[in-house]
């Protein structure tokens, strides 16, 4: 793609995860510790980046598979439904990542979506001291840093665009990798910020009746 091609398709694959932000489904802190009995937030946190991991890296090999025979009009529709495929996996975590550690973004659905769409952007927890909202994470530098990441992005996921099994396998293992990574960049800031169970309003206590006690921020 030229240049004018490429800020052109950029900026709808920007549209398209600003729009699809505020739509991604997320447990909240009752559903994930009635499906982790027993858990507490470290353990529960590492079966999440877990499951993310692994969820990225079925479309890092799913879009490898498919462009067995790339040719050059298909290749950036290809990478861009990766880019999308695996930012939908990537705001899930971070925003279920926030949730076990107490520091739920304010607002509603739609409000906290577009917050962990400007954590994702910049790689970073949220920070409660901070006023978020809607306008901020739409705002023009919040907007500079989504497109510095999914071009960040694109360029390091051009080996997938390679023949059937050696793009799907280079494909798996990038996005696994980078999903990892953002999650450690995530935890490290939330656990910094972290309110533990038992202090969050209306919590019953830190963990429920017969669980283990939770790992202490690392």
């Amino acid at each position: 793609m030229g240049g004018t091609g490429r800020t052109a398709g950029v900026s709808l694959i920007v549209d398209r995860i600003v729009e699809l932000a505020p739509r991604v489904p997320v447990r909240d802190l009752e559903t994930l510790r009635r499906q982790f009995p027993g858990l507490g937030p470290e353990e529960i946190a590492d079966k999440l980046v877990a499951g993310a991991a692994r969820g990225s890296a079925a479309v890092g090999a799913a879009v490898g598979a498919a462009v067995m025979m790339p040719v050059p009009p298909a290749m950036p529709a290809e990478l861009a439904a990766e880019i999308v495929g695996v930012a939908a996996v990537e705001i899930k975590l971070i925003a279920e990542l926030h949730e076990i550690y107490g520091v739920r973004a304010p607002g509603n659905a739609p409000e906290r979506g577009m917050a962990y769409l400007t954590a994702w952007s910049g790689e970073r927890g949220i920070d409660l001291a901070e006023p978020l909202t809607v306008q901020a994470a739409l705002s023009g530098h919040a907007k500079r840093e989504l497109r510095r990441r999914i071009l960040h992005r694109g360029v390091r996921n051009l080996p997938n665009l390679a023949p059937f099994m050696v793009g799907a396998g280079v494909g798996a293992v990038m996005n696994r990798r980078g999903t990892r990574r953002l999650a450690h960049k995530i935890r490290a800031d939330l656990r910094a910020r972290q309110v533990t169970w038992k202090a969050l309003p209306g919590a019953a206590g830190e963990n429920p009746p017969g669980s283990r006690p939770s790992h202490r921020p690392r």
